[in-house]
């Protein structure tokens, strides 16, 4: 089914990158770039350093620490564009192709929805943190009835299949790096035992809120992904990192056009459906969730500020972690000093997050480090889940009100809850599957989002409190 989607619609979704770009560059240069998202006496809430740590963290998970050392050595084995695995050439392209997807395109699918979430919420004063109504543009009353409400049930299983994924990628990561750090088993109770640990974490932010919880755990967050990031930048290959993600953007950056609209028809590869594709529907099918929450903390600041912060927070982020790790798990292959690609083959994914972090100086302490890093990344993402379902179940919003603290850990209590029991059944793959199949009726939703946005924009220009430039 997953490759039926992927392949039958791999046109419509690069389109509707695309396009997305094309519009976000209109609301960031156009007549509208200096609307104010709240009124003229509303201030940002966070400081900038605040606001794109919450925005990053929450999207990203444990799947950009996770994906930044193993997704370029696919690539090198399996390159796009007919080159031969194992090349030169396939290795120019390894980390490349990552920067590519994470990058801005990647995150224009995020930025359109807290877009027109924030106007809703805090220019046209719509009392509801809920994508039916940012369709309400389009839908009218019917954004209020029956269509409204199976539209607010996706999104609400598109988190979960979010928080599936993050599991998924997260926990297995985790549980291998504690296994090698105290030489036990990986075992179903391992993985219990960690989700356990990181509901704690969470529940305990979550508790806090949005001020005191949220904001401060991404905060360390962002700290200490900087600094296991520059460890690895000194004591590694430095003059190798550094050129090599600058010749890895430059040709990113050359063949744009070409990775966006790379469908690979007549060679049948499958190269552009197995990554692009299924990257931009996975992103497609979670940005309601992201762009709800984005929205939230996004008061005050302009149309403009939105749109370009999500896109070079998001995109900077992404690229700082596969141009480290991705540049560093490659020096060790191409050097041969250690062999990836077979672990890789021969073993698992998992196997070579544990070697790239035995071959670092103090691997001991590297991968304490790595897995308290990877428990925060967990419990930012669902913190930041439980937040949004509970606002999205909340009746009635204010701008500057939160949903019910009781509310907020009930639904983190019950996303922990199915985590467990999915890990036990083995049920997670089938909830990150289902959850890329939401991404078709998603494309709708972006459809029925621009035009409401394009629609208000018009429409409610006595609303509208404009920046100074």
């Amino acid at each position: 089914m997953m490759t039926e989607i992927t392949f039958r619609l791999d046109w419509a979704f690069e389109f509707l990158t695309i396009g997305l770009f094309i519009i976000l560059i209109w609301l960031m240069v156009g007549r509208y770039s200096r609307v104010k998202l709240g009124d003229s006496d509303d201030k940002p809430e966070f400081s900038r350093f605040s606001w794109g740590g919450m925005l990053f963290c929450a999207s990203m998970g444990t799947s950009i620490m996770f994906w930044s050392i193993v997704e370029p050595l696919y690539y090198y084995t399996g390159p796009p564009f007919g080159i031969k695995g194992g090349s030169t050439e396939a290795a120019d392209y390894a980390v490349s192709y990552g920067l590519f997807h994470w990058g801005i395109s990647a995150w224009a699918l995020y930025a359109l929805p807290a877009v027109v979430m924030a106007y809703s919420f805090f220019v046209r004063k719509d009392h509801s943190l809920k994508i039916s109504a940012a369709c309400r543009g389009v839908l009218g009353k019917h954004a209020d009835g029956f269509l409204g409400k199976a539209i607010d049930v996706l999104v609400i299983w598109s988190m979960i299949g979010g928080l599936g994924t993050s599991l998924g990628l997260g926990v297995p990561m985790i549980s291998a790096v504690v296994s090698d750090l105290f030489g036990i088993e990986p075992s179903l109770w391992l993985n219990v035992v960690i989700i356990i640990i990181w509901t704690f974490i969470f529940s305990s932010s979550a508790y806090l809120g949005l001020y005191k919880g949220i904001r401060k755990l991404s905060d360390w967050n962002v700290y200490m992904a900087l600094g296991l990031a520059l460890f690895v930048i000194i004591v590694g290959p430095t003059l190798f990192i550094l050129s090599y993600f600058t010749n890895s953007l430059g040709l990113m950056l050359d063949d744009f056009l070409r990775m966006s609209l790379y469908t690979d028809p007549i060679a049948k590869s499958g190269f552009p459906q197995t990554w692009t594709v299924f990257y931009w529907a996975w992103f497609a099918a979670t940005a309601p969730f992201i762009g709800i929450f984005v929205a939230r903390i996004s008061r005050g600041r302009s149309i403009r500020e939105l749109v370009f912060n999500v896109l070079m927070w998001g995109s900077l982020g992404s690229w700082l972690y596969f141009g480290v790790f991705g540049g560093y798990a490659m020096d060790l292959e191409l050097s041969g000093k250690l062999s990836l690609t077979e672990i890789l083959t021969e073993q698992s994914e998992q196997a070579v997050i544990v070697a790239v972090l035995n071959s670092l100086p103090l691997p001991m302490v590297v991968s304490i480090f790595f897995v308290i890093l990877g428990f925060i990344f967990l419990a930012t993402s669902i913190d930041s889940a439980s937040y949004v379902i509970a606002s999205v179940a909340t009746q009635k919003l204010g701008p500057t009100t939160e949903p019910a603290r009781w509310h907020r850990l009930l639904w983190g209590v019950l996303l922990s809850a199915l985590a467990i029991s999915l890990t036990i059944v083995g049920g997670l793959d089938v909830v990150q599957t289902s959850s890329v199949l939401v991404s078709v009726p998603v494309l709708i939703m972006y459809v029925l989002m621009g035009l409401s946005l394009i629609k208000w924009l018009k429409k409610n220009e006595h609303l509208h409190v404009y920046v100074k430039k």
